[in-house]
């Protein structure tokens, strides 16, 4: 082949040598105009509604994979949006930066629409995935929304599971944060263990609110605070007066977001009805005076 190429070219040099660059017969001398025009180059985006074999901050085209979420898998693709304004002019927010608060607001809203609740209720982690400098520096503005399965409401950190989580917080879901049996060391909480409301405990989930905007260290000296919040929710889920009498009925438990979380804008703190001095065998939604009465 290459000897024939060097022919045609030698050829060629002859023919525009004697001929004074005459066109062969059959050739307009136009190289473009049979080719289509090459399309433009487009940034690489991730797709949603996919599962993923492992999750991470930033993602790489070139190692971008998705699986079947009937496989296992550690994470789920629920949504992918776009950065806009000044977000998008300027550059690329660092993960735990507050310049992720919009995608985080919107990944929230969407993953609640995807699961039928908040998430915070359950053992959920919400995470936002972003392009790579060198992407986002190519024009890639986009972020992914990744929901995974945590292994506790002590430990945050995401675990394999096999099916969709879709739905995941209609009906009766273990996923749900329900009754648990708080393990102290001394005075201080050590973990939650989860066990069914029939069995004996001292812990209930019973909701979350929303703290308002703050520093992350603001917050934590507004425990105080915190606890009154909370001990309104406890009222209203137990069906008792939220009055003085109420810290003689039940205390309280709650768990922020991380202090990462934080910084991207989430204030979903998760409150827990804390029994000091009595086993439980049974939900306190709605027991009234009776069931939780002052001691």
């Amino acid at each position: 082949m290459r000897r024939w190429l060097l022919a045609l070219a030698l050829a060629g040099t002859a023919a525009t040598v004697l001929g004074g660059c005459v066109q062969p017969h059959g050739v307009d001398g136009d190289l473009t105009d049979g080719w289509s025009a090459l399309p433009a180059p487009r940034p690489f985006i991730p797709a949603t509604d996919t599962c993923l074999p492992r999750l991470t901050a930033v993602v790489q085209a070139g190692t971008y994979e998705t699986v079947d979420c009937a496989r296992s898998h550690l994470a789920e693709a629920v949504h992918v949006g776009a950065f806009t304004g000044s977000v998008a002019s300027g550059a690329r927010p660092e993960p735990g930066s507050a310049g992720l608060r919009p995608a985080r607001a919107e990944c929230d809203q969407r993953v609640r629409e995807t699961i039928g609740g908040d998430w915070h209720a359950a053992r959920l982690t919400l995470t936002v995935a972003l392009p790579s400098v060198a992407a986002w520096q190519g024009g890639a503005r986009w972020y992914r929304c990744d929901l995974a399965e945590t292994d506790s409401i002590d430990n945050t950190r995401p675990v394999n599971r096999v099916g969709s989580l879709r739905g995941a917080m209609v009906g009766d879901n273990p996923l749900v944060h329900r009754c648990f049996d708080p393990k102290l060391i001394g005075d201080n909480l050590n973990y939650m263990a989860p066990v069914l409301c029939t069995e004996p405990h001292r812990a209930e989930f019973v909701g979350v609110y929303a703290e308002r905007d703050m520093s992350w260290t603001e917050f934590n000296r507004s425990t105080s605070r915190v606890h009154r919040r909370c001990m309104s929710l406890i009222a209203g889920f137990a069906d008792v007066p939220y009055n003085s009498d109420l810290q003689y009925r039940v205390g309280s438990i709650f768990y922020p977001p991380s202090r990462r979380e934080w910084e991207e804008g989430d204030r979903g703190v998760r409150c827990f009805l804390w029994s000091d001095d009595r086993k439980l065998t049974r939900s306190m939604r709605g027991v009234g005076p009776e069931g939780l009465p002052v001691t």
